[in-house]
């Protein structure tokens, strides 16, 4: 066959467009030698033609040049391969018919492979054409298990798009050969592949007719329950647990059990089942000696962490030091994993006491942060904690000495100033406008008795309260912020998030001050803009916290 040969524009239209008459008109009877011109990517007429699903010029186009059935474009793929990529049945079919006449003594197209590696059964379940790998799989059910360049077959990647048909095929089909070995690919075997799809019918499926797939891993050594444990699959988990409860003991190549994958990636459902069938998995230890709690604080995972705490019930594991002497708590307090460490202080079976082996405690790591400067509002909060659980349950042992304050400088002066302004200035504010609030009371006063209006009622009632909260903490702000300058570290640990909070407190107080003045000072008859302005006050505070979250309540420091 002559690839060098162009293909005649008109010829490209016919096939492209399923122009049969063009077809004839374009090739001699006697001489079909222009079937064998190609375009630059060296696809034939009969390659555009099952491109395009075009059965008919298809049959004509075999009937002259029965060869081209097996020639191969620049990807090295055969019609029947772009038939399948392009889930063309009726084309596929036919060429599937061709392929089942095809010599014997001639490489089928049916098990011919492109540059990939990839069979037709393989594109077409890699592009997901069911019907067209099913109609494959009719006609030569072992091409299932045929290994791509990638160590994938067909199987393989059914399991990974979720083609249950084409997967129930293929397993009914009595296969005497190991279909896959431990340690091939790094994606495992078809369960491997189920199992990260979410697909249980699949996974229901492999176990049933493929259950030696059970027991083989992923080239990091990875068991179908730790991708399962990994995606968080609880469904997964249960059917693999009911199947082989083994599984969830058995280590991959770093010493993880499928707990500590569940922990390391914050999969609570996993969690959940996995306890549930095997509560003393809780006790294995990694390489490292460290467990599941401690997996789940060094990833900072404290919804997995939370679920462990709820779950496992000795002390000693949530103690349980690793090979650096570290307990769940040292490493939380090491990577500033600050929700993780308040967690673990909540429960009363963890011991703040635990000296590493440097003879540090939780409490004195963080402290190395205070003469660093490094240490922000979240760690300040934490480091107050961890000083009043050593006060409260270690005053038998012996601890390090509590850190002094370092000196009066640091090196982010500038930001602190700036803080310390910005809450002086609000404050003042508040304090002024509230102040003021005070002799304008809404709905005024009886001329002839000095007595607000509206006295008796509710709403100025309310207004007065609030008004004062708002004033009184306003005031207690700007006289905590004076003495900021007199030893600003001691300040910022001790008494900077209390006037954050101050400041908060201030701001709602003053919001609902606007809110009942509102309301008070509204007609009667006509309520409806009172409403409006309570509506708008209350969703304030759940705008902010929407945006900044947890935040709100810490210094931005």
């Amino acid at each position: 066959m002559d690839t060098e040969r162009r293909m005649d524009p008109a010829l490209y239209k016919a096939a492209t467009q399923g122009k049969v008459a063009s077809l004839r008109q374009l090739v001699d009877p006697e001489d079909p030698s222009v079937l064998s011109s190609t375009t630059p990517q060296l696809n034939s007429a009969l390659h555009l033609a099952a491109q395009h699903g075009h059965a008919a010029f298809a049959v004509e186009v075999l009937d002259k040049n029965e060869e081209l059935l097996v020639a191969r474009n620049d990807d090295g793929d055969t019609p029947l391969h772009l038939a399948a990529k392009a889930g063309k049945l009726e084309v596929a079919q036919l060429l599937i018919d061709r392929a089942l006449a095809w010599p014997q003594d001639k490489k089928s197209p049916l098990i011919m492979t492109n540059k990939a590696g990839n069979t037709a059964l393989h594109e077409a379940v890699r592009n997901r054409r069911a019907a067209v790998a099913v109609a494959l799989l009719d006609a030569d059910p072992s091409r299932g298990h045929d290994l791509n360049e990638r160590m994938e077959s067909p199987l393989h990647m059914a399991a990974r798009e979720g083609l249950v048909q084409v997967v129930q095929k293929i397993v009914d089909y009595t296969w005497v050969g190991q279909e896959f070995l431990p340690s091939v690919s790094l994606s495992g075997t078809a369960l491997h592949q189920a199992v990260l799809g979410t697909h249980h019918r699949i996974v229901e499926i492999l176990l049933e007719k493929r259950p030696e797939l059970i027991e083989l891993t992923d080239s990091d050594g990875n068991n179908a329950l730790h991708y399962a444990a990994q995606k968080d699959h609880q469904r997964a988990v249960e059917l693999l647990l009911k199947t082989r409860t083994e599984l969830a003991y058995k280590r991959n190549h770093q010493s993880m059990s499928p707990l500590h994958v569940a922990a390391h990636y914050g999969s609570t459902d996993a969690i959940k089942a996995l306890l549930r069938h095997c509560p003393d998995v809780a006790e294995m230890a990694d390489g490292y000696g460290r467990n599941a709690f401690h997996a789940s604080v060094e990833n900072g995972k404290a919804n997995a962490l939370r679920s462990l705490l709820r779950r496992v019930r000795p002390a000693e594991l949530l103690n349980r030091v690793d090979a650096n002497g570290d307990t769940p708590l040292h490493i939380a307090a090491k990577r500033s994993r600050v929700h993780c460490a308040l967690l673990l202080l909540n429960d009363r079976r963890v011991d703040p006491c635990v000296r590493d082996h440097d003879g540090q405690t939780a409490r004195s790591l963080v402290e190395t942060k205070l003469h660093t400067g490094e240490m922000d509002a979240y760690e300040m909060y934490l480091w107050k904690q961890l000083k009043h659980q050593e006060f409260k349950r270690c005053r038998k042992q012996q601890l390090p000495p509590l850190a002094t304050y370092p000196s009066r400088r640091g090196s982010n002066d500038k930001y602190f100033e700036r803080i310390v302004e910005t809450y002086i200035l609000v404050a003042t504010l508040i304090a002024t406008v509230t102040f003021a609030a005070t002799f304008t009371m809404p709905g005024g006063y009886d001329q002839t008795k000095g007595i607000a209006l509206h006295g008796r009622n509710t709403a100025f009632k309310i207004f007065v309260i609030s008004n004062t909260v708002a004033m009184c903490s306003s005031i207690v702000v700007v006289f905590c912020f004076i003495w900021a300058w007199q030893d600003p570290v001691r300040f910022k640990v001790d008494q900077l998030l209390w006037g954050h909070r101050l400041t908060i407190i201030a701001c709602l107080g003053m919001l609902v001050s606007l809110m009942t003045a509102v309301y008070i000072t509204v007609a009667p008859t006509s309520r409806w803009p009172a409403y409006v302005v309570i509506a708008i006050g209350v969703s304030t505070p759940a705008v902010v916290v929407l945006m900044l979250g947890r935040d709100v309540i810490f210094v931005p420091f």
